[in-house]
């Protein structure tokens, strides 16, 4: 695993940047829903497409959301959105971006439920 997952309540967790070759570990813990945060292109060409990691995400029996957030340009729609996502969405759930800390701000900000 190339991104260390941050555990913050039994259904919600946060980590950086992950690959397609992730995908299979996390399923193996558990995990049941995956929603991107991270813009396609944001890390330049080396970072993974929201599109293949959907397709890899599905393959391994995983819900995948994509939900784009500029880092320091969160919405009130995408916090709405986020919190939509997070109440249908099977658990545990892992956010990602970067680094972690836009889904986590944004998980806050959706009221972590």
């Amino acid at each position: 695993m190339t991104a260390s997952v941050t555990v913050h309540t039994d259904h919600f967790a946060t980590c950086g940047q992950i690959t397609e070759a992730d995908i299979d570990t996390l399923a193996a813990q558990g995990f049941r829903t995956l929603i991107n945060n991270r813009p396609d292109g944001e890390g330049g060409p080396e970072q993974p497409a929201s599109a293949t990691l959907a397709r890899k995400a599905e393959a391994a029996g995983l819900a995948y959301i994509y939900l784009p957030v500029i880092s320091g340009q969160i919405s009130a729609d995408q916090t709405e959105a986020m919190r939509d996502a997070l109440a249908r969405a099977e658990k545990p759930v892992l956010a990602f971006c970067r680094s972690g800390a836009r889904s986590t701000n944004l998980w806050q900000l959706a009221g972590s439920p």
